[in-house]
């Protein structure tokens, strides 16, 4: 990791950016200093490490699937799907799980229309917490993002109105795939036989 904040020989920069001279700082601050940036640049080192260690777990399972996929003469395209790969003994299998994020186009705004013309009518000025509860499945987050899984779970609710489910179909059609990011995870079977994922998080360790 380098260690540019300190400018010039003989001074070192402060956190406000200003250039103290190195007599004036205390030698516990200078030690302090060391010691931090030491650790700083073995986490970067190990964080890039991991970022290899991934690349190439994903790289070996996907030719892995494709090998196997040739035994039966198949062609498998793409990286998509979750696979779990097992040693031939059991003790560890890794597993490949990719995920999607999923994001509303403006169609949801004609699913939001029909399902309060829905509410005004039902609730007719009486019943404020059904109303409330809907409001509440479209209410955006502070990054402006509408929980997908609050508003997907409307569709679960069997409502016999035209006008509902012309809404349900709106917030079906207006979902969009915006994104996929696959992960690994490798785990060893412990000896009560279930399988415990090897942390790889210095949280979990």
């Amino acid at each position: 990791m380098s260690d540019a904040p300190q400018a010039r020989e003989g001074f070192m920069e402060d956190a406000q950016g200003r250039l103290v001279p190195l007599k004036m700082v205390k030698p516990i601050d200078q030690a302090r200093d060391q010691l931090v940036r030491e650790i700083a640049g073995k986490a970067v080192a190990l964080r890039e490490a991991m970022r290899g260690f991934r690349d190439d777990v994903l790289g070996d399972v996907a030719a892995f699937i494709q090998l196997s996929a040739e035994q039966y003469d198949a062609r498998v395209g793409g990286t998509k799907g979750n696979v779990t790969l097992t040693s031939y003994d059991g003790r560890f299998k890794v597993q490949r799980a990719v995920a999607e994020t999923l994001v509303f186009d403006e169609r949801l705004q004609a699913a939001k229309s029909l399902i309060d013309e829905c509410m005004t009518e039902w609730t007719e000025g009486s019943r404020d917490e059904l109303k409330a509860l809907i409001n509440d499945t479209f209410r955006v987050d502070s990054t402006g993002s509408i929980n997908t899984g609050r508003v997907l779970g409307l569709r679960r609710l069997a409502i016999d109105d035209d006008r509902w489910r012309r809404a349900m179909q709106a917030v079906s059609d207006s979902l969009q795939v915006s994104g996929t990011k696959a992960y690994v995870r490798v785990y060893a079977r412990r000896e009560d036989g279930k399988y415990e994922a090897i942390a790889l998080d210095l949280a979990a360790l």
